[in-house]
């Protein structure tokens, strides 16, 4: 009988889970949803927009006006490809400015990709 042991080596077992983990979760990259100024539209107008799609308070909204009205455009909101589609297309959906009788219909939005 000897005085001894030998080491018996096991192979290492990875569950699937553990695989799982180590793997991180792909980001999609983001996007801004761009509000185009015009001259068709009034600033209760956006801010009613801003508050029925993106549920902006009232001083946010305003903000975002005075933005576009300003700048000539304004980021509503930076999200994933798909959400920025849907908004784009909930603004042109949105319908035209009551209080302004030259208005003929929805503002203008756009997405380009947010540069990091």
């Amino acid at each position: 009988m000897s005085d001894y042991s030998a080491a018996v080596a096991e192979p290492d077992v990875v569950t699937e889970e553990e695989r799982c983990s180590d793997r991180k979760p792909k980001r999609q990259p983001p996007y801004h949803v761009i509000l185009w100024d015009d001259t068709d539209h009034s600033y209760d107008y956006v801010i009613s927009m801003m508050k029925r799609l993106f549920r902006m308070p009232i001083e946010k909204g305003y903000q975002v006006a005075k933005e576009v009205d300003k700048s000539g455009r304004a980021i509503c909101m930076t999200t994933t490809l798909e959400l920025a589609e849907l908004k784009r297309d909930q603004i042109h959906a949105f319908g035209k400015d009551e209080r302004l009788d030259r208005c003929k219909g929805s503002m203008t939005a756009t997405i380009e990709p947010a540069r990091g």
